[in-house]
Protein backbone atom coordinates (compact mmCIF):
# COMPACT_ATOMS: atom_id res chain seq x y z
CA UNK A 1 0.00 0.00 0.00
CA UNK A 2 1.30 3.27 -0.85
CA UNK A 3 1.52 5.51 2.18
CA UNK A 4 0.67 9.26 1.91
CA UNK A 5 2.80 11.83 3.41
CA UNK A 6 2.77 15.46 4.66
CA UNK A 7 4.90 17.34 6.68
CA UNK A 8 4.00 16.38 9.35
CA UNK A 9 4.59 12.82 9.08
CA UNK A 10 8.14 12.48 6.49
CA UNK A 11 10.63 12.59 8.63
CA UNK A 12 8.64 9.21 10.80
CA UNK A 13 7.81 7.45 7.26
CA UNK A 14 10.76 8.85 5.44
CA UNK A 15 13.83 10.02 7.00
CA UNK A 16 13.72 7.45 9.84
CA UNK A 17 12.73 4.37 8.00
CA UNK A 18 14.69 1.35 8.97
CA UNK A 19 14.19 0.71 4.85
CA UNK A 20 14.49 2.07 1.84
CA UNK A 21 11.70 4.01 0.83
CA UNK A 22 10.31 5.65 -2.71
CA UNK A 23 8.88 8.75 -2.74
CA UNK A 24 6.43 9.30 -5.53
CA UNK A 25 6.59 13.95 -5.83
CA UNK A 26 3.47 14.21 -7.74
CA UNK A 27 0.69 16.57 -8.40
CA UNK A 28 -3.39 15.58 -9.11
CA UNK A 29 -3.30 17.83 -12.45
CA UNK A 30 0.24 16.16 -13.89
CA UNK A 31 -0.65 13.94 -16.78
CA UNK A 32 2.23 11.96 -16.19
CA UNK A 33 1.96 11.49 -12.93
CA UNK A 34 -1.00 9.92 -13.25
CA UNK A 35 0.04 7.25 -16.10
CA UNK A 36 2.44 6.47 -12.99
CA UNK A 37 0.44 5.91 -10.18
CA UNK A 38 -0.47 2.71 -10.90
CA UNK A 39 3.02 1.24 -11.39
CA UNK A 40 4.03 3.16 -7.91
CA UNK A 41 0.99 0.74 -6.63
CA UNK A 42 2.66 -2.59 -7.97
CA UNK A 43 5.87 -1.34 -6.58
CA UNK A 44 4.22 -1.27 -3.48
CA UNK A 45 3.11 -3.92 -3.51
CA UNK A 46 5.70 -6.16 -4.50
CA UNK A 47 8.51 -5.02 -1.99
CA UNK A 48 6.37 -5.08 0.93
CA UNK A 49 8.55 -5.98 4.12
CA UNK A 50 11.86 -4.80 1.83
CA UNK A 51 11.06 -1.10 1.18
CA UNK A 52 8.57 1.41 1.94
CA UNK A 53 6.59 3.52 -1.19
CA UNK A 54 4.80 6.85 -0.63
CA UNK A 55 3.41 9.67 -2.46
CA UNK A 56 3.88 13.46 -1.72
CA UNK A 57 1.64 16.43 -3.18
CA UNK A 58 3.60 19.16 -4.36
CA UNK A 59 1.04 21.72 -4.21
CA UNK A 60 -0.44 20.39 -0.70
CA UNK A 61 3.47 20.37 0.57
CA UNK A 62 5.56 22.84 -0.76
CA UNK A 63 8.00 23.24 1.62
CA UNK A 64 8.82 19.56 1.56
CA UNK A 65 9.07 19.88 -2.40
CA UNK A 66 11.33 22.70 -2.80
CA UNK A 67 13.67 21.16 0.05
CA UNK A 68 14.19 18.57 -1.98
CA UNK A 69 14.24 20.51 -5.19
CA UNK A 70 11.78 19.53 -7.22
CA UNK A 71 11.44 20.81 -10.24
CA UNK A 72 9.33 18.95 -12.31
CA UNK A 73 6.88 16.08 -11.76
CA UNK A 74 6.59 13.61 -11.17
CA UNK A 75 10.15 13.32 -9.48
CA UNK A 76 10.67 10.10 -7.24
CA UNK A 77 13.28 10.16 -4.93
CA UNK A 78 14.59 7.13 -3.23
CA UNK A 79 15.86 7.63 0.41
CA UNK A 80 18.13 4.94 2.53
CA UNK A 81 19.05 5.89 6.04
CA UNK A 82 17.40 8.91 5.63
CA UNK A 83 19.75 10.63 2.62
CA UNK A 84 18.68 11.00 -0.66
CA UNK A 85 20.17 7.97 -2.49
CA UNK A 86 18.74 8.24 -6.24
CA UNK A 87 16.83 10.55 -7.94
CA UNK A 88 14.73 10.05 -11.13
CA UNK A 89 12.50 12.39 -13.12
CA UNK A 90 9.31 12.23 -15.30
CA UNK A 91 7.84 8.73 -16.66
CA UNK A 92 9.96 5.60 -16.31
CA UNK A 93 9.26 1.85 -16.47
CA UNK A 94 8.41 0.04 -13.42
CA UNK A 95 11.65 -1.95 -13.51
CA UNK A 96 13.94 0.94 -13.47
CA UNK A 97 12.37 2.19 -10.36
CA UNK A 98 12.63 -1.45 -8.63
CA UNK A 99 16.59 -1.16 -9.43
CA UNK A 100 16.75 1.54 -8.04
CA UNK A 101 15.23 1.11 -4.59
CA UNK A 102 17.43 -2.37 -4.69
Amino acid sequence: MVKVLNETNFEELVLQADVPVLVDFYADWCGPCKMMAPVVEEIAEEVVGRAEVCKLNVDQNMTLAQKYQVMNIPTFLIFKNGEVADRVVGGVPKDELLMKLG
